[in-house]
């Protein structure tokens, strides 16, 4: 029976919220998280590729219900067409491709199971303030309205969160400032590794993004791009249709599902804080700009909100001075490594195809034994002194 007041509530059960609401339930709060979707994980709005570290940070032991496939190579082609390859040695970084679709209920269960109440098909449609401050939710679920009121409200509601701007906060984003992303889940395709992540460059291909392909089993992928919405020409599905039409490998596969979605890449917004609210993951901007992924940073962001927030409650301080601590922490943890990506992008974007061709060139007769853009930018301005300018910084 849910409640109509709770130390903390969660709008969004995403890797983040329930990571969220599973920190602060485990902390001693009351918990309620909110969803609109009546099934969570759907629909799949990512490639669902997630690094094995954040799995190890949060003691988190992967299932092979959700985590269907290991992975620890990398291939990235160039416009025209030239491999750099990249393995991790043995003992190296593992990654994983999920299942979203059960990998996010997994999440949300183990929020329930820690405390929290969880209520999905449920639309929250507006906030309750007080002297300018956020101290509840209004929502709609079938046959029922509800007002919620909360101590701390975490808006974990995606790109789009309406959570962060009724609260006042400067979340509009540009179109340089978001990759639109279409992806088909395909069978009967023909793979060259199980384990191989491949990416492929071109403004012919994906202007101003990339195309992926990774691998779910033997002959089972998801194939899919993003483009820069202020670059492209056309529809991201277009694109991708004719990527997979140019693919001998791919052209026989039978799509069984598509999907499509927006990521901001802008880099993460200046503020997460207010009055007794805390931004986490997309709504925060907490995502990888160079390659769009944000499973890994919207969890830890979580598990630091979740955190702060029981404490903050158990405390009797929920005032923005108090939740710094959040910005503070999550920042510490990731904002270096988000802002050196989102500089890369901005010279991955002011690179010709030609220029693309060169560096891969160069790239490809290198033997690394770790998937590391630190690594590879070394060798590319020792190689090409012109571009140190550019990458100064990121080094």
């Amino acid at each position: 029976m849910v409640k109509n007041e709770y130390d903390v509530v969660v709008v969004g059960a995403g890797p983040a919220g329930s990571t969220a609401a599973y920190s602060a339930a485990k902390m001693g709060a009351s918990v309620l998280v909110l969803d609109r979707r009546r099934e969570l994980g759907i629909p799949v709005q990512c490639g669902e590729a997630l690094a094995e570290d954040v799995l190890k940070e949060l003691g988190i032991k992967p299932d092979p219900a959700w985590a269907v496939n290991k992975t620890n190579a990398v291939k990235i082609v160039s416009p025209g067409g030239i491999e750099v390859r990249i393995s991790e040695r043995a003992g190296g970084k593992v990654g994983y491709i999920l299942n979203r679709k059960i990998f996010d209920k997994f999440l949300a269960l183990r929020a329930a199971d820690a405390g929290a109440d969880v209520m999905a098909g449920t639309f929250v449609y507006g906030l309750i303030q007080e002297d300018g401050r956020p101290v509840g939710v209004k929502a709609s679920a079938p046959g029922q309205r509800m007002e919620i009121r909360c101590k701390v409200l975490i808006a974990a509601d995606g790109v789009a969160s309406r959570i962060a701007r009724w609260a006042g906060m400067k979340t509009t984003l540009k179109l340089d400032d978001i990759e639109t992303c279409a992806q088909f889940q395909m069978v009967g395709v023909k793979l060259e590794a199980p384990n191989l992540l491949e990416f492929y460059l071109g403004s012919h291909i994906a202007p101003g993004g990339y195309a992926w392909v990774f691998p779910k089993s033997e002959n089972y992928a998801n194939v899919g791009l993003g483009v820069l919405a202020s670059r492209a020409q056309r529809r991201p599905i277009e694109y991708l249709q004719e990527f997979v039409k140019r693919m001998p490998n791919l052209q026989s596969g039978k799509i069984v599902e598509i999907n499509a979605g927006g990521v901001p890449v802008c880099g993460p917004l200046d503020n997460t804080v207010r009055d007794g609210l805390l931004v986490v993951g997309d709504a925060a901007r907490q995502v990888n700009p160079l390659t769009g992924g944000g499973i890994d940073s919207a969890m830890r962001a979580g598990n630091i909100a979740g955190e702060v927030a029981a404490k903050a409650v158990a405390e009797g301080d929920v005032s923005e001075k108090r939740l710094k601590e959040y910005d503070k922490r999550w920042r510490e943890a990731m904002e270096k490594r988000l802002q050196r990506y989102l500089k890369a992008k901005d010279v991955l974007l002011s690179l010709s195809d030609e220029e693309l061709d060169k560096l891969a060139k160069v790239l490809s007769k290198v033997d690394f034994d770790r998937i590391s853009l630190t690594d590879m930018l070394k060798v590319l301005v020792k190689a090409s002194p012109k571009l140190l300018w550019k990458l100064k910084g990121l080094l």
